[in-house]
């Protein structure tokens, strides 16, 4: 079998980089990383959220090149169908890509207001009405499935695509001090222990990169 290798930009501040490096780890892929000029227009535009990247991530397996976030959660849950990365449950499955692709397509004012920054911590961070109605919308998924697939993660014991596509909300929620409570709280803890992700924000705090326009002071 070739060789795979995933493009991403940078740890700290790219959250579809997160996504697509998740999504690979939870297929079980062997996979390299290769990291992508950050000053590349098309890749600033969208660490600037001005635009979605169509380049990063991207995924190069088997001379398949796949991008778009939910194209990589789709294909590898194709070539690796042992690897649950959907719930076994029909009517599971079903919520799982419901909820992945709303958060694929939406809350682009939490998106604008509170874009990921892993170094980043903002005490008392101000939020504005429309994030504020984007983060009762996340919480309210949370709480849905985790009652109804009874944790820790969304549908049951094991990550699912969901919580690959949420996990990067959970770092802006830590960044700008959003407070969570009960199933909520203990659901962004248990995001924020994944040793995957305790890897990534590893790398990330070790990454030279800074963009201005991403840590300034609001």
């Amino acid at each position: 079998m070739a060789g795979a290798t995933l493009l991403i930009s940078s740890k700290n501040y790219s959250s579809w980089s997160l996504r697509g490096y998740l999504l690979c780890r939870l297929a079980g892929l062997k996979f390299e990383e290769k990291l992508v000029d950050p000053e590349d227009p098309v890749n600033r535009r969208e660490l600037l959220m001005q635009s979605s990247s169509i380049r990063v991530p991207a995924l190069m397996h088997n001379d398949v090149a796949i991008w778009d976030t939910l194209a990589i959660a789709e294909y590898l849950n194709e070539m690796f169908p042992k690897a649950g990365m959907l719930p076994a449950e029909r009517d599971a499955r079903a919520r799982c890509r419901s909820i992945s692709g709303e958060m694929h397509s939406g809350f682009a004012a939490l998106r604008e207001a509170l874009p990921m920054n892993l170094k980043l911590f903002r005490p008392g961070f101000a939020v504005w009405s429309a994030v504020q109605a984007d983060i009762d919308r996340i919480t309210e998924i949370w709480r849905e499935c985790l009652s109804t697939w009874n944790g820790p993660w969304l549908f049951g014991a094991d990550p699912t695509i969901a919580d690959a596509m949420y996990a990067p909300v959970a770092t802006r929620f830590r960044s700008y001090d959003v407070k969570m409570h009960g199933a909520c709280e203990r659901y962004c803890q248990q995001v924020l222990a994944w040793p995957d992700m305790k890897q990534w924000f590893a790398a990330a705090q070790k990454e030279p990169e800074h963009i201005d326009e991403l840590d300034i002071e609001f």
